[in-house]
């Protein structure tokens, strides 16, 4: 099954991708959802994806720094593996993670479930400003504690406190039954929507030749491109070959830097996001040797450990939009890759949207996660992993439907991650062929719908799965850390990250000269 899982991904993004050799099955976690197939199948598409960009500079034999590269017919179909129990436990790579020995609490005193009038609310105040909605919403306060919000809480109904937080500003989500999400206006926009939605965008082509990608500058191309189209065209990608050309970044639209010895190399990604989904997905781009620079601000609020867990092999710098925006152009302008995850039409808002981007920077991949999606009621509405397994049945059908049971991950921060990082090297496949810039769009509502399309199985009473095997340790400023390696392999070679995770705005808002 998920190796099939693994085959639609690729045909949903127009790429071809190798076979994925799937090790193990579910059940691997305690739920009644296959979270071990999700975690394998995102994972592995990825993984996949990866062989195949890393095969097309193989492909021509060309004359390279190190003589002339096999052909992908010479090196035969790389054996790309994925470990089932690797890909679930690292679905819970935050529960895993230690700094000196000490595990983090990413929760904050007031986030969790309540009980209503009629069911359960839950909510999200982990950020100082949501926790301040909520509080106003429940007409509490500044300064109320649990209780308070407890009592508050159980004398309104779900619905009606999850729509006064949401008017304030704040996070929140009622425990529904499937069958009522399933007939919320919401679900029924994100089920014409495609789990990893791949599309050109207009604009600058940036389309270059095979042989014309290597030795050529940053500058602008023509724009070859109106409107977008779907993800029909022909696939591309797939096959094998490891070895790389020479490598000098090429125009705007070049397909493939060679000559680096990481799968990724040389490939510039910028990120934009915070809190779980859009970090794994650049972390996860890091672990095959991108070039990421992940960008925040002084006066943006984060989570501690969390911004440290997802943040290995990345660099940090600082950008206030309101003031520098840009430096931001500028960085966009030499990027392959910007992964945003602010709600839909924020960054548009500021000059930053899709199409802004692809106009700075010809032959741009522009990867956004969004909560429920880019269209319906609650297209614009905030939320999290936990509050989206509440909305969308999960946490209701994980337990008894009594009281709120979540998943034993943030499977749908990782899943979803994992799926923004395969649309991106699928995007960078298209590129490569056909040229143009393109748009990469996944939610975590969306990807709920697939974990519900999968079915359910029998393992709600499993033992948490073995995890020492899949630990590493890193020195850095934080401390020793204890982490889980990145899932998959391809001939052999796993991703791995070089560097700890830096401090916050440790480095300046620049690309890293050798990549």
């Amino acid at each position: 099954m998920t190796a099939k899982l693994i085959r639609e991904l690729g045909a949903g993004a127009g790429v071809t991708l190798p076979e994925v050799r799937v090790i193990g099955e579910d059940p691997v976690l305690p739920s009644v959802f296959p979270l071990g197939t999700m975690a394998a199948a995102s994972a592995g598409a990825l993984t996949a994806a990866v062989a195949a960009y890393a095969a097309r500079a193989g492909e021509s034999g060309e004359e390279g720094a190190g003589g002339r590269q096999p052909t992908r017919g010479e090196l035969g179909d790389p054996d790309v593996t994925i470990d089932v129990r690797h890909a679930a436990v690292a679905f819970q790579s935050e529960r895993h993670f230690r700094a000196d020995g000490k595990a983090m609490d990413v929760w904050a005193a007031l986030s969790g479930d309540y009980r209503t009038s009629d069911g359960w609310i839950r909510l999200h105040c982990n950020f100082d400003h949501h926790r301040d909605a909520a509080v106003r919403a429940l007409g509490l306060s500044p300064g109320s504690g649990k209780e308070d919000v407890g009592r508050a809480c159980a004398g309104r109904t779900a619905v009606e406190i999850e729509e006064a937080v949401t008017r304030e500003g704040g996070c929140a989500a009622a425990m529904r039954s499937r069958a009522e999400w399933l007939a919320h206006p919401q679900a029924r926009a994100l089920a014409g929507l495609p789990l990893v939605g791949v599309s050109r965008l207009s604009g600058g082509d940036g389309q270059t030749s095979e042989t014309g990608r290597r030795g050529t500058s940053r500058s602008g191309a023509d724009s070859g491109e109106t409107g977008r189209s779907g993800t029909d065209s022909g696939g591309t990608g797939g096959g094998a070959g490891r070895a790389r050309a020479g490598h000098t970044h090429g125009g705007p639209g070049n397909g493939l830097p060679a000559g680096t010895e990481r799968p990724l190399g040389g490939v510039r990604v910028l990120d934009l996001t915070r809190v779980i989904a859009g970090p794994v997905a650049a972390r996860a781009l890091a672990a095959y040797g991108a070039d990421v620079l992940r960008v925040g601000a002084v006066h943006l609020p984060e989570v501690p450990g969390l911004v440290v867990e997802t943040a290995f092999g990345k660099r940090s710098c600082h950008i206030d939009l309101r003031s520098e925006a840009d430096k931001l152009r500028e960085l966009v302008r030499q990027a392959d890759v910007v992964i945003q995850a602010y709600r839909p039409g924020a960054l548009r808002a500021r000059g930053f949207g899709p199409d802004d981007l692809a106009a700075l920077r010809p032959g741009i991949v522009c990867v956004d996660i969004s909560a429920y999606g880019t269209c319906g009621p609650w297209a614009s509405r905030r939320g999290f992993d936990s509050l989206v397994q509440m909305a969308c049945g999960i946490a209701y059908e994980n337990g008894d439907g009594l009281r709120p049971s979540p998943l034993p991950a943030q499977a749908l921060d990782h899943g979803t991650g994992y799926l923004a990082a395969f649309g991106a090297v699928a995007a960078l496949l298209r590129r490569a062929a056909e040229g143009g810039s393109w748009h990469v769009e996944v939610s975590l509502a969306r990807t709920a719908a697939w974990l519900d399309d999968l079915g359910r199985i029998d393992g709600a009473g499993v033992r948490q799965p073995r995890v020492d095997d899949l630990l590493a340790t890193m020195d850095s400023s934080f401390g020793t850390l204890t982490y889980v390696t990145p899932p998959g392999a391809v001939d052999g070679t796993r991703p791995h990250w070089t560097s700890p995770p830096p401090r916050q705005g440790e480095h300046p808002a620049a690309w890293a000269p050798s990549s």
